[in-house]
């Protein structure tokens, strides 16, 4: 066993992933603080350094750490602070903040707790403490992130649910909103599915949807796009930082990798196989909801079914 995977407990929630080494991002304006929790955990965590608020919530956003170091009192932008704003976003909501400070009112502990500190550990530290209170975090956020996995995962095709697609466009609406990227959704239907079900029986019917998901899955996709079944035999992909071109590229790339599979569908009115229809949508977020990118795309998807199905339309807002 790893000295990072001795950090925690044997008994995880089956199938939960254990990083090899786990990350913490450590924040002091104190460069000599920050140096003492570096000694204690760089044999088995990637420790990363901010010595103010602004840097700390950077680091946040670049790096997404395991957990958070984080000392109270600092010019600027103080720990109480810092930790608001990441329990505000989505993004970094769920990192676990443990206060360090030379604060050890009960007022003090009190409000840190209130605004999302996971627990308090005053200053000096005391190695051995908190390196068992950081394992104790570690363990439950590993815990918590495989519930959560578990809950994002849809039971037929085992990729994601609507659930997990709904979460992440609101976070890549803002996320490519902030950077003026532009953001793209493919929206896809099996199309004739209900004949498909009628002539074939609804088991060959979730046999064919999960032959489709697997098709989207096993083409190549970059690290922040998401596959996931939207409902029923649709399912959507969201592309951060893809324009219009490229998603309906991707779109089209898809459309063949389903008409290769060669499923056969008799009772379809389009060809001999199973076939799907594709919308694609883009536009570069402002200050309007998400729903219109999704009601764009599903414009699009209405257009290909009309235009003879087995087809792609795509559109920019």
């Amino acid at each position: 066993m790893s000295e990072a995977h001795s950090l925690f407990a044997s008994d995880l929630i089956p199938g939960a992933t254990i990083p090899d080494r786990p990350t913490l991002l450590v924040v002091d304006d104190q460069p000599v603080n920050i140096q003492v929790l570096y000694q204690v955990f760089s044999a088995s965590c990637d420790v990363f350094m901010a010595t103010s608020g602004k840097q700390a919530l950077e680091v946040c956003s670049q790096k997404n750490p395991d957990l958070i170091l984080l000392d109270v009192v600092m010019p600027e932008m103080d720990g109480i602070e810092v930790c608001r704003r990441l329990k505000s976003e989505v993004e970094t909501r769920d990192i676990p903040v443990i206060f360090v400070t030379s604060q050890d009112s009960p007022e003090e502990e009190t409000l840190g707790l209130e605004v999302g500190a996971v627990d308090f550990i005053t200053k000096p530290v005391n190695p051995a403490v908190v390196k068992a209170r950081v394992k104790t975090h570690l363990m439950l956020k590993i815990q918590a992130d495989a519930l959560r996995e578990l809950a994002s995962v849809d039971g037929l095709t085992g990729i994601a649910n609507r659930r997990r697609f709904d979460e992440r466009l609101d976070a890549e609406w803002r996320a490519c909103r902030r950077t003026e990227q532009p953001l793209s959704i493919i929206m896809m239907d099996v199309d004739h599915f209900k004949k498909y079900n009628d002539h074939y029986g609804h088991l060959e019917g979730d046999g064919c949807l999960k032959m489709v998901a697997h098709a989207l899955t096993e083409d190549q996709w970059r690290g922040r796009d998401i596959v996931s079944r939207y409902g029923g035999e649709e399912f959507v992909c969201l592309m951060p930082e893809t324009h219009l071109d490229d998603a309906i590229k991707k779109a089209e790339m898809i459309r063949q990798r389903v008409f290769d599979l060669a499923l056969p569908h008799a009772a379809s009115d389009t060809a001999d196989r199973v076939t799907i229809s594709i919308g694609a949508a883009c536009v570069v977020p402002n200050d309007s909801d998400f729903k219109t990118l999704l009601l764009r795309a599903d414009e699009q998807l209405y257009k290909a079914k009309e235009g003879g199905r087995n087809r792609v339309e795509g559109a920019c807002l």
